[in-house]
């Protein structure tokens, strides 16, 4: 489980004294659509962490907003993350590093899991669907700066970069969704 701050900040990120620039801003460009993939099951499990102890990995906290292209924040947002483990396998018959939530009132979410392998000609990478309340589901990915398969990736796109750090423990992530409203 995940301790926040006062300001809905993860504890492990203020006590590891991590500043993490959010990532580009609401406005005209909501956040990019891309594959789904062969590998996304409903009925995920709903858990703001998917780690595992069975699960080897380096640690990381994702974290970030769902907002309008107003940029309003979204409450109650749906998030479903999927990814492959170290090694850039999924489990295809469990739930294992599968889940949801939903953003809280300020439209903030946040997810404990480990960083993925990456796999065959795909860099490491974060599955999600966002879905605002009564609107359309948006399905996208998330990659890692600095990965030496994201340019080989035929799907990767730098604007669905997170911003990324080291913390005390693994890695600090953020990425902020900016969705259409119909």
């Amino acid at each position: 489980m995940i301790l926040r701050t006062g300001l809905g900040v993860p504890a492990a990120l203020v006590l590891g004294r991590i500043a993490i620039a959010a990532t580009p801003g609401c406005g005209d460009h909501p956040t990019r659509s891309t594959t789904e993939g062969p590998f996304f099951k409903p009925d995920s499990p709903a858990r703001r962490s998917l780690r595992d102890p069975a699960i080897p990995g380096t640690p990381i906290v994702l974290t970030g907003r769902v907002l309008s292209t107003d940029c309003r924040p979204i409450a109650g947002a749906l998030l479903d993350f999927w990814h492959a483990d170290t090694l850039g396998a999924y489990d295809n018959v469990g739930q294992r590093l599968r889940g949801h939530q939903r953003s809280d009132n300020t439209g903030g979410y946040d997810l404990e899991s480990i960083l993925p392998g990456g796999y065959g000609s795909r860099t490491r990478h974060f599955h999600v669907k966002v879905q605002a309340p009564g609107q359309p589901v948006l399905t996208t990915e998330l990659y890692f700066p600095g990965e030496p398969r994201n340019e080989r990736d035929s799907l990767f796109r730098p604007e669905l970069l997170v911003t990324l750090a080291d913390a005390r423990e693994g890695k600090a992530a953020r990425f902020d969704f900016v969705l259409s409203l119909g």
